[in-house]
């Protein structure tokens, strides 16, 4: 069976990344919906410029937007990607092969490969980092709380794996990282909070960032991409201590609230 595809992407001040995303669509995309969330760069007269129809709205967390941004779509075939995530040749060329037969699963995973500051990383548990981006939203819906959001099919359904690179141009620098974790590890320890844990070991505050970094560096051979691999793996470090860190402090803070 033939299909129409709609690509959706939710964006926030992405005016260094979209126009590279939205080039590798053409020839793909049936149609480009952008949900963004009132950018103050050029990030939407972008998006205009490519043809692409754009949606203003407020950023309501990742699994909210992306169940809105998917439920805008024309088609029910959706590619999901983010804005600094690129379509290889092959990757396009496997799009094109499944628009032409679309086989009786609810969706498709694609491998990404990230440049870390210029360095493509192919180790460390980075890579091929498979994500369901690929989907017939009749057949699932975006799943999670704060972070990590997902696609989850329905039960009972089968979901394929498409050949070719998605390029995810994540951190140009170790600032940028540094910063990001920062804020994500706040996010993560309040996801932490919601689920019920508050109680933080010292197994959790040192044991387990240790154990994040020889997984990452030695087990999953990030030292072969130099540089870049011992940053990841010993900023990946950082960030679980930082997770369980903030998650002890909100807890402390709220246990001494006067009653």
């Amino acid at each position: 069976m033939s299909i129409m595809l709609s690509v959706v992407i939710i964006t926030f001040n992405e005016e260094a990344n979209i126009a590279r995303c939205l080039e590798a669509v053409q020839g793909v995309a049936d149609e480009v919906v952008v949900v963004d969330s009132y950018s103050t760069d050029r990030t939407v007269a972008i998006c205009e410029e490519y043809g692409a129809r754009v949606i203003q709205h407020a950023f309501a967390g990742y699994v909210e937007q992306k169940n809105y941004a998917t439920g805008q779509a024309q088609y029910d075939h959706v590619l999901q990607l983010d804005a600094d995530e690129v379509l290889t040749d092959e990757l396009r060329q496997s799009l094109l092969q499944v628009k032409a037969s679309w086989p009786p699963v609810a969706g498709f995973t694609l491998k990404r490969l990230t440049n870390y500051c210029g360095t493509w990383v192919r180790h460390g548990g980075w890579y091929p980092d498979r994500k369901l981006r690929l989907y017939d939203r009749r057949l699932g819906s975006w799943q999670g709380l704060l972070l990590h959001e997902q696609f989850i099919e329905k039960p009972f359904q089968s979901v394929g794996d498409l050949a070719g690179d998605l390029l995810h141009y994540s951190y140009d620098s170790v600032e940028q990282h540094v910063a990001q974790l920062n804020r994500f590890t706040s996010i993560a320890a309040e996801e932490l909070a919601l689920r019920g844990k508050t109680r933080v070991t010292p197994f959790q505050l040192v044991l387990k960032p240790i154990w994040k970094f020889v997984h990452g560096y030695v087990l999953r051979l990030g030292f072969l991409d130099g540089f870049a691999g011992l940053s990841i793996a010993i900023i990946s470090a950082w960030g679980v201590f930082l997770k369980f860190a903030k998650l002890r402090t909100r807890a402390s803070t709220h246990e001494n609230l006067p009653h």
